[in-house]
């Protein structure tokens, strides 16, 4: 049996309880719902106080070349790379995951020849299967979506598939897939393997280039601590480079965006990937999130995610018992990210009545309390007050009043 003290004496030992002072966290609140929005880097408000009031309100246009301005979604791209064990020049910020991700598919299915097939999990994250059934909508009945369950992936890759898209830790429940395995099984059958790395990158190490993956989305406002509507980031390996394209041929896609030219010739590298004008303010949030990152070791992140989460499941299994909770989430730490997810039949009202004590989680349709683990600014006795809280409110049935069961516009 788990108690307080075990978990006060892991903190007094943890090697990143340094970095939690750089994140704003409200008093009186657990924040386990940083793999849907981070909270705020302490450096964020100055820095954006910097951008706009210097950058912007002196140097005025003048900042896209004198603050650089025009550089920053290779700068920030070159940054996420190192998260992401990718190389210089392989990683543009740009848009969002749905847009890069519409990008990375066509292009995906251009370098694909002849082969028609997206194959995808069931379960991916519904912008994703929106995306792709978008897609092959517009490119008309040779192309198709085919959806399998996450066990029948393997078996279902064939001489007909273009591209698997996956996401590589899976929103509801944090199942994690093999990357590396996959992405070698998709190079068997001759096909690419596209990754989106929303719920992981930031949250532990990643190796595209050990993996050897083609191409890769994510987004910079979850474990990347960009803030609300961050841009994302693409990623297209360098041997893809000269015969990638993507539809979205913009005018900072170009080759020379300032010869304002009648005709589309696509840049040269990653940045053929870019659209449109870049979101400066939000780049520069964001680069002080991926800042803060750097500044850490990966690896110990992930093992201190992974203890965290055992602690979750451990101390919800040991004090929540006979409420109807089942663990979604696979039981091996290593086959999870930084989330663990359970199952309640008032799943919706029992997380808002954690919210309204202050444990922040997050619900997902239909039953899903989805609880987030941020290894940076999450303390090992944060587990036991939030798991504490959900004892309580399970036991009280106070999640039974009727104000927890209105449905607000973002749940």
């Amino acid at each position: 049996m788990l108690t307080r003290a075990d978990l006060e004496a892991l903190d007094a030992t943890d090697p990143l309880a340094c970095h939690r002072d750089a994140f704003t966290l409200p008093g009186g609140v657990i924040y386990l719902d940083g793999n849907s929005l981070g909270p705020l880097p302490r450096a964020t408000p100055s820095r954006l106080a910097e951008v706009a009031e210097q950058d912007w309100g002196d140097g005025l246009i003048r900042s896209w070349n004198r603050a650089g301005w025009i550089d920053l979604p290779a700068k920030v791209g070159d940054k996420i790379a190192r998260l992401i064990g990718a190389a210089p020049g392989e990683v543009i910020v740009t848009d969002s995951t749905s847009v890069n991700l519409f990008k990375a598919l066509a292009g995906a299915l251009r370098l694909a020849g002849d082969r028609r097939i997206i194959l995808t999990e069931a379960e991916n994250f519904p912008t994703d299967l929106y995306m792709m059934q978008g897609l092959v909508e517009w490119l008309g009945a040779r192309h198709a979506v085919r959806a399998v369950a996450a066990e029948d992936i393997g078996g279902a890759l064939d001489d007909d598939t273009a591209v698997l898209a996956l996401t590589h830790v899976n929103y509801r429940s944090g199942a994690m897939h093999d990357m590396a395995a996959l992405t070698r099984r998709c190079h068997e059958r001759g096909a690419l393997a596209l990754w989106d790395l929303s719920h992981s990158a930031g949250a532990m190490p990643l190796d595209l280039a050990g993996a050897d993956v083609d191409l890769a989305v994510g987004c910079g406002y979850k474990y990347l601590n960009g803030g609300p509507g961050a841009p994302a980031f693409l990623y297209v390996a360098r041997r893809h480079h000269d015969s990638f394209r993507q539809p979205l041929s913009g005018w900072l896609g170009h080759a020379d965006p300032f010869a304002f030219e009648g005709t589309y010739r696509p840049a040269p590298g990653i940045a053929r990937g870019l659209t449109g004008t870049p979101p400066i303010l939000s780049l520069a949030a964001l680069e002080v999130g991926v800042d803060l990152l750097l500044s850490c070791d990966l690896t110990e992140a992930r093992k201190k995610s992974m203890r965290l989460t055992d602690c979750f499941v451990q101390l919800v299994e040991e004090r929540c018992g006979g409420h109807d909770l089942l663990l979604l989430s696979p039981r091996a730490a290593g086959g999870r990210g930084s989330q663990v997810s359970f199952r309640h039949p008032a799943g919706y009202p029992v997380m808002q009545s954690l919210i309204a004590r202050g444990v922040i989680g997050d619900f997902r349709a239909p039953d899903i309390l989805r609880f987030g683990l941020a290894p940076l600014y999450l303390r090992y006795v944060d587990v036991w007050d939030a798991v504490s809280a959900l004892s309580d409110v399970l036991a009280t049935r106070v999640w039974d009043r009727p104000e927890y069961r209105v449905r607000a516009a973002v749940t």
